[in-house]
């Protein structure tokens, strides 16, 4: 006889926060969203912490290197996707890690005899002004000097010529030596006066780069989420299929978390995986899911998984519930698993974050999810509109979008995702669309942040665990949405008269 489950299926947009006393030294400003990202003992800091709640979706259309690293300068973290090659994955990886944090290894390095032609077009595909020259050029080959966007110009001078004639020779510029720290190299670009140091070993070859604009930019967004050698932090998703092959890369790319990747992550190959990743690589932390129960979360941590994903079908372009009739309002799945979550932690003395993924349509969801218990809240939506996600921009009736689709969908083909019995996907369990296109992620991330704070405020917590500890909710009737839909377009015509 089927079961029941007591309860009924909710969704963030069900509910409301009621605002609770703010003391005066509760505002905006004082109100903190760092958030621990993996398991730790209870009264324990978090090995790997995230300065705002906010993690991108394992998504061909979302998480590439672009917005990886944007992520990571405004406090979040990125998973990049599966759905490619093992060593393309990989690559994705590298990059993040090298991408202008402390020391960089020259991803723009050319020859002394190639033309500056070929400067250029690395240039532009790298996106950088500054390119080292060895005499291989390899980034670790022979060092021989620098050149920059500066020191030529595509239209007076003849882009045949050698870089040698444009570049600044190494004896010529100051160096650092192997094992400088970052301290030292810092010091050495003020008192020299210098935009880059390059650090070259004892035998002349080229190491790292240090920029002067790294630093400027560590000024500019202290909440960046870096390892301990200043790289930005990335995650990466896997599958239960390839993880044997695929972890392995990725551990040695740099990667400093890993995440299983399943529409329903309680099953036994999830379960195989986890306990495989923990064998084999102890020192890397692997999340799980997704799930929508305590059940399904306690299995999973049982196996070793260090976060746990909650949330099947709730996703904009998701259909899985349409298709197979799986899934659970996010709001209820977020708060029956939160409360799991807080029972494992007080019998095993571990506690293990979890992340509300999928079902946010709006800014106040996020803080419905961290109230509701959600530690981080992953996205693919919200971050698919920016310039740094990788889908095209297009022009429809006049507005700009940009391309979105689901890992379910035809295009994505993400069989590894959805598991339906074979190496196919036989039907969808995800749609492609179109997102609005926004422009930059950090201007529109900070507006999320300043929502989420003064929400916080409103509710009289400045911590995350504080917000979880005292946060109320009411349920909202239809009146209340019609009240709501009715201010709404009093403000959209206020808008449209001003215009």
């Amino acid at each position: 006889m089927v079961e029941i489950v007591a309860g009924v299926s909710r969704t963030f947009n069900e509910f409301l926060l009621l605002p609770n006393r703010t003391t005066a030294d509760c505002t905006p400003a004082k109100v903190d969203l760092g958030t621990g990202l993996v398991r730790h003992p209870v009264g324990e800091a978090a090995a790997i912490r995230l300065s705002v709640p906010f993690t991108s979706a394992i998504m061909q259309a979302v998480s590439s290197p672009r917005l990886a690293v944007a992520l990571a300068r405004s406090g979040g973290l990125s998973f990049l996707h599966h759905n490619q090659s093992v060593d393309a994955q990989a690559d994705a990886v590298r990059f993040v890690k090298n991408f202008k944090a402390g020391f960089v290894v020259s991803d723009t390095t050319v020859r002394p005899t190639d033309p500056l032609r070929r400067l250029v077009a690395l240039m532009k595909a790298t996106g950088h002004n500054t390119a080292a020259v060895t005499e291989d050029g390899s980034p670790h080959g022979r060092f021989v000097g620098l050149v920059t966007s500066r020191d030529f110009h595509v239209d007076r001078h003849d882009l045949d010529l050698p870089v040698a004639d444009r570049m600044r020779p190494a004896d010529a510029l100051v160096c650092g030596k192997d094992g400088i720290t970052l301290s030292e190299a810092n010091t050495l670009l003020w008192e020299e006066r210098l935009d880059c140091l390059p650090v070259v070993d004892g035998a002349g070859h080229l190491q790292h780069l240090v920029f002067r604009s790294d630093y400027a930019e560590h000024k500019q967004f202290p909440g960046a989420v870096t390892d301990a050698a200043k790289r930005f932090r990335v995650g990466a998703g896997v599958n239960t299929h390839d993880y044997r092959e695929r972890v392995p890369a990725l551990v040695a790319a740099g990667v400093d978390v890993l995440c299983l990747d399943s529409s329903d992550g309680y099953s036994d190959w999830q379960a195989e995986a986890l306990r495989w990743v923990k064998r084999e690589f102890p020192g890397v932390p692997i999340g799980g899911g997704n799930v929508v129960d305590g059940e399904a979360f306690r299995f999973l941590a049982d196996a070793g998984a260090d976060f746990v994903k909650v949330g099947i079908g709730g996703g904009s372009i998701c259909i899985t519930r349409d298709q197979k009739g799986i899934g659970r309002g996010q709001a209820s799945a977020v708060m029956d698993v939160a409360q799991a979550r807080d029972a494992y932690a007080r019998s095993t003395g571990e506690y293990v974050p979890i992340c509300s993924d999928g079902g946010l349509l709006h800014d106040y969801h996020m803080a419905l999810a961290l109230a509701m218990g959600a530690d981080f809240v992953m996205m693919g939506r919200y971050f698919a509109r920016f310039d740094q996600s990788p889908g095209k921009k297009v022009r429809i009736g006049g507005s700009v979008f940009k391309e979105y689709w689901g890992e379910g969908s035809s295009r994505a083909r993400n069989w590894q995702r959805y598991d339906q019995g074979e190496d196919k996907l036989h039907f969808e369990e995800g749609v492609d669309g179109y997102v609005p296109y926004v422009g930059d992620l950090g201007d529109a991330l900070a507006l999320t942040v300043a929502k989420i704070k003064a929400t916080m405020a409103s509710c009289g917590a400045a911590t995350i665990p504080a917000f979880q500890a005292t946060a109320r909710v009411t349920l909202v009737s239809e009146q209340s949405y019609q009240e709501n839909a009715a201010a709404v377009a009093v403000r959209d015509t206020a808008d449209t008269t001003l215009d």
